[in-house]
């Protein structure tokens, strides 16, 4: 089984989004209902931080849990069978249960979409690597507040075993697996 993990694409950083990052949404859209069509899973792993969080001493507050800040887009709203959970740091795996939730689900390979590229979608494809997955990154399904840095992760990281595909690839290699 595949998962897309889908990160940060929630309304408080949806002001904050430039071209690249708004460009994204209907590539995201598309593959995950492709890959809800094909009986596999879909998470969001969003942001979710308490007033007092350390991480603001070098970032503006921004998804502030019990808001609305922290609620996936419009867009890309959750459906039934989704899984939804809140991350309190960079990497969706870092005390959450989605390493658990996966496994339940037999997920051996994960694709990450999302927010930002250099850091949130760059820590959960790590931490899935570290954890025994898969991992490829859908290289229009993810975008960085500066195209340079999408660029470098995207270009760099495969050298390490993290795998980087348009999403009309890896659309392709799940409809030929199911």
């Amino acid at each position: 089984m595949i998962a897309l993990i889908i990160v940060d694409m929630i309304k408080g950083n949806l002001p904050f989004f430039n071209e690249d990052q708004l460009a994204i949404i209907p590539n995201i859209k598309r593959v995950a209902e492709k890959v809800r069509e094909s009986g596999n899973l879909v998470v969001y792993a969003n942001d979710s931080y308490t007033e007092k969080d350390w991480l603001f001493k070098f970032m503006k507050k921004h998804a502030l849990r019990g808001t609305r800040e922290v609620e996936v887009i419009d867009e890309l709203k959750p459906e039934k069978g989704d899984v939804v959970l809140e991350k309190k740091r960079f990497s969706a795996f870092f005390r959450t249960d989605l390493d658990l939730i996966l496994r339940e689900y037999g997920v051996e390979k994960v694709a990450i979409a999302g927010v930002n590229t250099h850091v949130c979608v760059l820590a959960t494809a790590l931490d899935a690597i570290s954890n025994n997955f898969e991992a490829v990154i859908l290289k229009d399904c993810c975008a960085s507040n500066k195209r340079e840095l999408h660029e470098f992760v995207v270009e760099k990281y495969k050298l390490i075993g993290l795998k980087a595909k348009t999403s009309e690839e890896f659309l392709r290699e799940i409809s030929q697996n199911f």
